[in-house]
């Protein structure tokens, strides 16, 4: 029991230091000794091996310490309740690392083995179900870091196998003896952050550059309060026209223009006064404008971000694809009415299908709204589809002054790299940005303050690595966690397999 207990407040501490790696702290090495902490508690201390019962408790409790204090934000909108159960459902899946993990980490060599098996837990939570939650990758702490470098490669997938990996191979070189065994360990450690040093060399050439454009991206923020809905929405739909206009006083040489998602919650299509008003701000600054609104077609309400160009002329739209569920949709409605009055508050918006691209003055433009940065197939398949530069409007302005602006704003970062592409944040209430595609941040706005970002940048073509086979690379790392894991298991439980003679070939304890 003691043991146990000790055991615990290890993957306690393994939470809490792979949480302070997460933006707007930024600590990325303490993600690799997080994890290196949490495969440490699932090692044999001395004679004794974790069970899998064990291991499941331990990995819940890593899981749960850091998910209660990444995710907070969400009960800016909704409360405490919801946003407790989606940390505890996310750390269900954590029942599964540890009974696996637990099994692996029984090899000598199964540090190498556990990051694999840990992807794969990842890559289940952030694909089942109802879309499941990409927002908690380990790969996202590692922005400041080197092997953020990896993301040309590999993606958020290779990074968070990368940061396991040298995680464990520090744990085993703590606790595995023999000079072999620490010799790999010592490797393992090692050799992921070296690989990645040597890939930051390639990061941001300028041989894919085929061109520029000066693009800006507005933040007209938000009323606080003292206003209904419709008059916050009315609100919020002038300040980005004002904002707009303010700029076009200053600087007639922009060549497109990024306006947050929501910025015109009023559907210009339906409303008049609303099409006036972003019209003319279009006209203003003589320059297409993308708009986030909310529109309806004939398949139901849409999350739309729409070019606007001179002349009233309506360009190319998004759908936002990748949805967020219980917020935008609502899974399963009528069941989870039943146990909540939560269920009223989401919407019931429809998922599009497009290649992920609006023309703008002639730039293809890449988009992935708010939520769809997470997920890498968006701006994956923007790329393939021509897109030479990237943008993530977004509203964060319901999550007032917590850390989830800047926690996504790590994601644009890391996609710029991936990509390598500029990416344009632009934010309702900030934090709005201008990345580069060696994901650095040039400029930033305050939250809550009005602003304009203005930036000559370059527009790429080509696509890296990671987007033309970063997924096949990762379901390879998957199948084999998954493979490793159940031959760790099928071993373990046949060396407890008594014999005929009534005795055990194995104990665990």
């Amino acid at each position: 029991m003691v043991l146990t207990l000790a055991r615990l407040v290890v993957a306690g501490l393994s939470g809490l230091l792979t949480y302070a790696a997460i933006e707007p702290r930024g600590w990325w090495w303490a993600a690799i000794v997080g994890v290196g902490l949490l495969y440490a508690s699932l090692l044999p201390w001395g004679t004794r091996h974790v069970t899998a019962r064990v291991g499941a408790l331990l990995a819940v409790a890593h899981s749960l310490v850091l998910y209660l204090l990444t995710l907070p934000w969400i009960g800016e909108l909704v409360g405490s309740g919801p946003y407790i159960a989606l940390a505890i459902w996310l750390s269900v899946y954590a029942i599964l690392l540890g009974i696996g993990g637990a099994a692996v980490a029984r090899w000598k060599y199964g540090f190498i083995a556990f990051p694999f098996f840990y992807l794969a837990v990842e890559v289940l939570r952030s694909s089942v179900p109802f879309g499941g939650f990409s927002w908690v990758k380990l790969a996202w702490g590692q922005i400041d870091g080197p092997l953020a470098n990896l993301a040309p490669w590999g993606g958020t997938s290779l990074i968070t196998a990368a940061t396991v990996l040298c995680g464990c191979g520090l744990a085993a070189l703590l606790i595995q003896r023999g000079w072999k065994a620490k010799s790999a360990a010592f490797l393992a450690a090692i050799l992921p952050l070296a690989s990645a040093t040597v890939a930051g060399l390639g990061i941001n050439r300028d041989d894919s550059t085929v061109g520029e454009a000066k693009v800006a991206a507005i933040q007209g923020n938000v009323p606080r309060m003292g206003l209904d809905f419709a008059g916050q929405r009315q609100a919020v739909l002038n300040n980005h026209v004002a904002e707009t206009k303010k700029l076009a006083a200053r600087d007639k040489d922009i060549d497109l223009v990024i306006w947050p998602e929501n910025s015109s919650d009023i559907n210009p299509f339906r409303d008049g006064k609303a099409a006036s008003a972003i019209s003319g701000a279009v006209d203003a600054i003589d320059a297409p404008v993308l708009v986030g609104t909310a529109t309806r077609d004939e398949v139901g309400a849409r999350n739309t971000m729409q070019v606007f160009a001179p002349g009233r002329t309506v360009g190319d739209h998004h759908y936002k694809k990748y949805l967020q569920p219980f917020g935008e949709t609502m899974p399963m409605r009528d069941f989870f009415a039943k146990f909540s009055d939560y269920v009223n508050l989401a919407g019931d918006f429809k998922p599009g299908d497009g290649p992920g691209v609006v023309s703008m003055a002639g730039v293809p433009v890449g988009v992935a709204t708010c939520y769809e940065v997470s997920f890498d197939n968006a701006f994956r398949e923007s790329v393939k589809n021509g897109a030479q530069l990237l943008t993530t409007p977004t509203n964060n302005a319901t999550f007032g002054y917590s850390d989830m602006t800047y926690q996504q704003l790590a994601m644009s970062r890391l996609r710029a790299m991936e990509t390598d592409r500029a990416v344009v944040v632009a934010a309702t209430s900030g934090v709005s940005a201008i990345v580069h595609p060696d994901g650095h941040v040039s400029q930033s706005t305050e939250i809550f303050t009005p602003d304009a970002l203005v930036e000559q940048l370059p527009l790429r073509s080509g696509e890296t690595f990671s987007v033309r086979f970063g997924s096949p690379l990762q379901w390879l790392m998957v199948i084999i966690g998954t493979v490793c894991a159940l031959v760790a298991l099928r071993t373990n439980r046949l060396r407890r397999t008594p014999r005929r003679s009534g005795t055990d070939t194995y104990v665990g304890a």
